[in-house]
């Protein structure tokens, strides 16, 4: 098949017919596919049922330095929970809080507090005129709603496969105060599945930011969310990085367990430098007098170690790789060629980037909505949910299954392709 740009009007007005044909078979099926968020799956879900055996009525209470788990303390986390969250963000364990269920949450809290309070010293930011953050787009939309809800106004750049655009994120650091972090998504990045190169991550610990507190908000959500079983995409620890630069203040780090354990119980942790934990801890103690050590040790237990997390996410990723591969193998056979759209062939993480032709992606996402499939709304994967060419579109493949996958690959293509001529039609 030739591209469509090389078809002339008689040839995309005949093709167009059958597509569309094909297109009203397909909306009488009444399908209900839901491919709107990276959404463990309950066959992943079920991986951990061994999760609600590890403690019981019987089980001794007590954490390894000997603290009943059942009692206030412990603001850090318990030690074997603290290290477990550690080694998996490749930190040292002094580095690192044990928070709740959910990352997003510490990263709103650290947003809230940087407000309120300023960092570390530095004016509250409610009380100056303007706060600027870098976002990497395409790029992750809770982490865009969260800077929007507190009025922070949002800067694009650029990403590329070996992270954001360095040139543009290094030259807005420098030049302008007002600038007070990037979110950062390092490994098998949302929605792309792109992995940060060691240069990239040399650059940002290296960064010579205008303003004192600006910091790195590191979410690293896919640190051990590999597809294969060659090991997957190495990221560069960035700690280390910054210490080598005399920057060992500039970062957050955050991860959790909720696409590891269980979605709405997993635990969650952010790792700073020693003068940022200390400045965390001081509201942080206003706000708990300890996070669910209970859940913490449920997971120290169960998992043991890094290694016992690494054997876990390697059954994950039995389950997940045949939706990529039934996503990527449809995208590639029905649209390679075509000259109509691009995607992504992430090495792991959630998510797969599609980019259509410029102007056509609320198009798709409408048409595959009107034959029964929900996917992220169109511009989601920028702020304030505005795609300046309209044409990226997150395909999340966790949750269904791979029959349904191959179902909804079928009617996204088919959609794609009739968006695509009547853009080429001018309609």
């Amino acid at each position: 098949m030739k591209a469509y740009r090389e078809l002339s009007r008689e040839e995309l007005l005949s093709l167009k017919a059958g597509l569309e044909k094909e297109y009203e078979e397909t909306k009488r099926k009444g399908l209900k596919l839901d491919m709107s968020r990276g959404k463990p799956s309950i066959a992943q879900l079920d991986l951990a049922r061994g999760f609600f055996d590890v403690l019981t009525s019987e089980s001794d209470m007590r954490d390894e330095g000997g603290v009943d788990v059942r009692n206030y303390g412990e603001l850090d986390g318990i030690p074997e929970a603290k290290r477990l969250m550690a080694d998996l963000m490749g930190v040292p364990v002094d580095h690192v809080i044990v928070c709740g269920n959910a990352s997003l949450f510490i990263m709103y809290d650290t947003i809230s507090r940087s407000m309120t309070h300023g960092l570390m010293g530095s004016t509250p930011w409610c009380k100056l005129d303007k706060v600027k953050f870098l976002c990497p787009v395409p790029g992750y939309d809770r982490h865009f709603a969260i800077t929007q809800h507190f009025g922070i106004e949002m800067i694009n750049v650029p990403m590329t496969p070996q992270g954001p655009d360095m040139d543009v994120v290094e030259k807005l650091v420098s030049e302008e105060a007002a600038v007070k972090g990037i979110w950062c998504v390092p490994k098998y990045s949302n929605p792309q599945g792109y992995t940060y190169s060691d240069e990239t991550v040399r650059r940002f610990a290296a960064l010579k930011p205008a303003a004192e507190d600006f910091r790195i908000y590191w979410d690293n959500a896919y640190a051990v969310h590999d597809l294969y079983d060659n090991g997957g995409d190495a990221l560069l620890e960035i700690f280390a990085e910054c210490e080598k630069a005399g920057n060992t203040d500039m970062v957050f780090e955050f991860c959790s367990s909720s696409k590891i354990s269980l979605a709405g119980a997993g635990i969650a942790a952010v790792a700073a430098s020693g003068a940022n934990l200390e400045f965390m801890k001081k509201s942080m103690t206003i706000q708990t007098i300890g996070y669910d050590k209970v859940n913490q040790l449920r997971h120290a237990r169960y998992f043991k170690d890094i290694d016992g997390v690494r054997k876990h996410m390697m059954r994950h990723a039995q389950l997940l790789r045949p939706k990529f591969e039934v996503v990527l193998e449809g995208l590639e056979k029905e649209l390679g060629g075509l000259g109509i759209g691009t995607w992504t062939k992430p090495n792991g993480g959630y998510f797969i980037s599609f980019d259509a032709m410029e102007g056509c992606a609320k198009a798709i996402v409408a048409k595959c909505r009107e034959a029964g499939m929900v996917l992220t709304g169109a511009g989601a994967t920028f702020p304030y949910g505005r795609d300046p060419k309209d044409s990226n579109i997150r395909i999340a493949p966790t949750f269904p299954t791979p029959e349904e996958m191959a179902t909804a690959t079928d009617l996204f293509v088919l959609c794609v392709k009739l968006v695509s001529i009547d853009r080429l039609l001018g309609k």
